[in-house]
This record gives structure tokens, C-alpha cells and sequence, in this order.
């Protein structure tokens, strides 16, 4: 019933049907004015995510973040570690740290050491969360294989060096989809994919005349998206080592793009005007006469890294030196790019870190998890859609890619393309067991000369036998005692993380 009056004692009721016959303008009225505020308020499940940043308790403090001058996020996080480029003297190094180990880091913790030059670009497997990948300014990338406990000495001793670039390496990429292929793009403006497995390049591409800015894969694996220091953006097929479209200065501004490509195959960009004000666009690379949509922010100096969630098809903006993160809505309705809400607090960024879906807290409604770089400091920033029902929430959490590759390398290296195998996140996500990189060289003993001997290379007749025997058993009480070390030192440390969380 409908409440159309009262006189202080009785309320007055009446029926919806005979409301319309009765008093029809008053009905149209009421039904226009419904229609106007919902056209006028865009539906959406993600306008109210809010950002929020957790306890200081539950941070990473204490980690000297680098200062090596280079446009990247200098952070990498999947759901197992946290991954964080370091100063370090007498070359470059990264620090690993299992999620779980909140708090305040040793100054002591082992890094990741074995560049000659300060790290600039880190990456973790999408396939298995144990391999990650760095790059260098002393021109070489490596893999790494990360152990499940926490390190107690310095790891050194990489999977496999990849060494093709005559300059420093600023950017290395895993496929999407294809079992170990790294993509690689160095300062002597080549672009390299690597087939990790066999510590061999597959392709070489040399179609670019300057300094390469990003380089992001499209979501099957078939094509990758190019920024440049001409001003240029490239659509590259690997495959066939030619650029398949490209455009002239998107973001008319001198300063550094960066591009993205989004589920639907179109390329999000950012970059600055030529009053140098920042902005972002969205293009359709069959089509690069006129984009999509193009926005303008503010004026600032840092460059925008955009963080794209292809599940919720999101995009999160972050610039060095600012103290804020933008997020907004790609869709297939006029504007296309929705602003949504800024994230802001008091420090400035000087990298930021994005967790793949499969890690965030369905129980929570989290749809994005980031880590935001302080000078001294690691800040995992929380993006939830508030709900009121604490059921899995279906419509936030569609299927997502899992750590299974689609594609052997091979398979790939023919011209066969799929799109990830995807996971539910509906039991939440419980990562696989970690599994062994094994690299099978070819020509091992030509790969590299080495100026180590080792012992079974040494003229061990000219040894006296006592003396030797001796030795080896010198050898093995040494190595009976590190290991009694190390359990020794894992179980403290089981203890006082047990004390820090309050568990024990």
C-alpha cells in the first residue's frame, strides 16, 4: 500500500493499482524520476571498493629499498614471497621474504646476491611460484629457484644465466600461458625470448630505434604491446618478428609511456600531454586512428604504472613520488574508462607491488591486495567490495588463471596459442606443492670457460694418502656441523616467529 496522507490520528493507505488509475500523472511522475536516478548512477559492483592499508604489525619494516634510478616497481609478490630490490654494495641484490614473515626484517637476512650490477627488474613465474627472474645493469637476467624456508645464508647460485645483451637488461616478462619462456629487453634496444628450460633464446627481435620504456603480453600469449623512447607504440608478433600495428605519440608529451593489454584485446595507456599533464588512454590496436577514450589527471612528475586485474577488468594507477592510488573501471559502455576512488595517504611511493588473484582473501571480499615501497618499509594495501553476506561471493570472483601452463614451449614456438587454464577461487586458493626447475643445456662444457677448479680436478696422486684422508675426513665433520648449525638457527627462528605472532 501507499501512505497518501494523515491527520494526526489515522494514516491513510492506499492500493499501487487504483494509485495508478486514480492519480496517473503523479504515477508517471514517480516512475520518470526512478528511471532518471538509476541512468544517472552507472551500475556497478566495483563503485565502492575502498582501499585500505593494514596494521603496522602485519608490514615489512626495516628494507632498504633501492635507489638505482630506473623506471620500474622494484617489487614483486605472488602467493607465497614477497620480492623487494635492495640497496646493496658490490652489486646487485634483491630481497625474498615468505608472506608470512611480517614485522621488523634482521639487517642480517640473507639476500638474493649474484649480479655484478644493481638489479633494475624483477619478475616471479606465473606457473610456479619458487622461480623468479631478475635483470641487470651488468647486461645479464637470471632465474632463480627460491626455497619454501627461510633462507639462512645468502643464495648465489642462480638456475641459469641468460647472457645475449650487449647493454644493461631493464625488463624481463614471463609468458602468460607457455611453460618457461621469459621475454627479456635490454638498453641496446633488443628484445630477446628466452626458453628457460634449455638456457637458449628462441627469437630476437631488433625492430626498435630506441630505448624500450614496457612491454606487456596480451592474455593468450600471442602478441605483445610496446612503449619507446620515439615516441612509438608497437604491436609485436614474436612469432613472426614483425610489428603488426603501431601508432605515433598516443600521449603527445616527450616524457615515458607505459601500455597494457586488457582481457578484451584493446591497450591501456598512460603518459603526459604536451603541457606535460598526466594522462591515460584506451585504444583498439586494429584500429590506432582514434582512441577509445582519453582522459587527462593532473600535472605531476612521476610516471603512471598501471596494474591491471583482468578478472574484474580494473586498473590501478600509482605514480613514483605520489602519495595515492587511482583505480578505475574498463568497460564497454561510454566513457569506457570509469574513474572509480583514489586511494591516499601521507608518504610517497617509491614502488608498488601487485599480488596475481589467486592470492587475495575471498573471505574478506578482497579483490586486490597491493604492496606500496616506502623508503624503509613494505605496505600491503587491502581493495575490498563491501558486502554484508559472508558467502563466497560469486559475481567478484569468476574463474582465474591458475599456475598450470597451457603451452609447452615448443607448442608455442609453432604458432599454437591458448588462453590460461583457469581456477575457482571458491575453497580459497591453496598453492601447489613447489616443483624443481630443471635446465637441460646443451653444450654445457662450451657454454662458458670457468676459473674455478674444482677437487676432482686436482693432481690428487701427488697427495700423500694420510693427508688426504685426513682432509676428506676434516671435510665431513665441517659439513656435519653446518648442518647441525642451520636446524639449529631454523628452529629459533620457528620459535621467535612463534613469539612475534603471539602463537606459542
Amino acid at each position: 500500500t501507499i501512505n497518501i496522507g494523515s491527520d494526526g490520528r489515522h494514516c491513510y493507505r492506499i492500493s499501487p493499482v487504483i494509485w495508478r488509475i486514480t492519480f496517473p500523472v503523479a504515477w508517471f511522475l514517480e516512475e520518470l524520476q526512478d528511471t532518471m536516478s538509476r541512468s544517472i548512477v552507472r551500475q556497478s559492483k566495483f563503485r565502492h571498493v575502498f582501499g585500505q592499508a593494514v596494521k603496522t604489525e602485519q608490514g615489512y619494516d626495516d628494507i632498504r629499498v633501492s635507489k638505482v634510478t630506473w623506471d620500474s616497481s622494484f617489487c614483486a609478490v605472488n602467493p607465497k614471497f614477497l620480492a623487494v630490490i635492495v640497496e646493496s654494495s658490490g652489486g646487485g641484490a634483491f630481497l625474498v621474504l615468505p608472506l608470512s614473515k611480517t614485522g621488523r626484517v634482521d639487517k642480517n637476512y640473507p639476500l638474493v646476491v649474484g649480479h655484478a650490477g644493481p638489479v633494475l627488474d624483477i619478475d616471479w613465474c606465473p606457473h610456479d611460484d619458487n622461480i623468479l627472474a631478475s635483470c641487470s645493469e651488468d647486461c645479464t637476467a637470471m632465474v632463480w629457484q627460491i626455497p619454501d624456508h627461510i633462507l639462512t645464508r645468502p643464495l648465489s647460485d642462480p638456475i641459469v644465466v641468460l647472457e645475449g645483451h650487449s647493454k644493461r637488461v631493464g625488463i624481463v616478462s614471463w609468458h602468460p600461458t607457455a611453460r618457461n619462456i621469459l621475454l627479456t629487453a635490454g638498453s641496446d634496444n633488443l628484445i630477446i625470448i628466452w626458453n628457460v628450460g634449455t638456457g637458449e633464446p628462441l627469437l630476437s627481435m631488433d625492430d626498435h630505434p630506441d630505448l624500450i620504456y614496457s612491454i606487456s603480453w596480451n592474455r593468450n600469449g600471442s602478441l605483445f604491446c610496446t612503449t619507446c623512447k620515439d615516441r612509438r607504440l608497437r604491436v609485436c608478433d614474436p612469432r613472426k618478428r614483425e610489428v603488426v600495428a603501431e601508432r605515433l605519440a598516443p600521449h603527445e608529451g616527450i616524457r615515458p609511456m607505459r601500455a597494457i593489454f586488457t582481457r578484451d584485446g584493446n591497450i591501456f595507456t598512460t603518459g603526459f600531454t604536451r603541457m606535460s599533464q598526466r594522462e591515460l588512454g584506451l585504444w583498439d590496436p586494429t584500429n590506432f586512428e582514434e582512441p577509445i577514450a582519453l582522459l587527462e589527471l593532473d600535472t605531476s612528475n612521476g610516471v603512471l604504472l598501471p596494474y591491471y586485474d583482468a578478472d574484474a577488468n580494473m586498473v590501478y594507477l600509482s605514480g613514483k613520488g605520489d602519495s595515492s592510488v587511482r583505480y578505475f573501471e574498463i568497460t564497454e559502455e561510454p566513457p569506457y574508462v570509469h574513474y572509480l576512488n583514489t586511494y591516499s595517504s601521507k608518504e610517497p611511493q617509491r614502488g608498488m607491488g601487485f599480488m596475481p588473484k589467486r592470492g587475495v582473501d575471498v573471505t574478506k571480499c578482497e579483490i586486490a591486495r597491493l604492496y606500496k615501497l616506502h623508503d624503509k618499509k613494505c605496505e600491503p594495501i587491502t581493495m575490498t567490495v563491501p558486502r554484508k553476506s559472508d558467502l563466497f561471493q560469486d559475481d567478484l570472483y569468476p574463474d582465474t588463471a591458475g599456475p598450470e601452463p597451457a603451452l609447452e614451449p615448443e607448442e608455442w614456438l609453432e604458432g599454437r596459442d591458448e588462453d590460461p587454464i583457469l581456477v575457482s577461487m571458491r575453497e580459497g586458493y591453496v598453492p601447489p606443492k613447489s616443483r624443481e626447475l630443471k635446465v637441460a643445456k646443451k653444450n654445457v662444457l662450451d657454454s662458458r670457460p670457468t676459473t674455478r677448479r674444482s677437487m676432482s680436478t686436482l693432481e690428487t696422486n701427488s697427495l700423500p694418502p694420510q693427508l688426504l684422508e685426513r682432509l676428506l675426513e676434516e671435510i665431513q665433520n665441517l659439513k656435519a656441523t653446518v648442518l647441525s648449525q642451520e636446524k639449529r638457527i631454523c628452529d629459533l627462528e620457528d620459535k621467535l616467529s612463534q613469539y612475534t605472532n603471539g602463537t606459542a
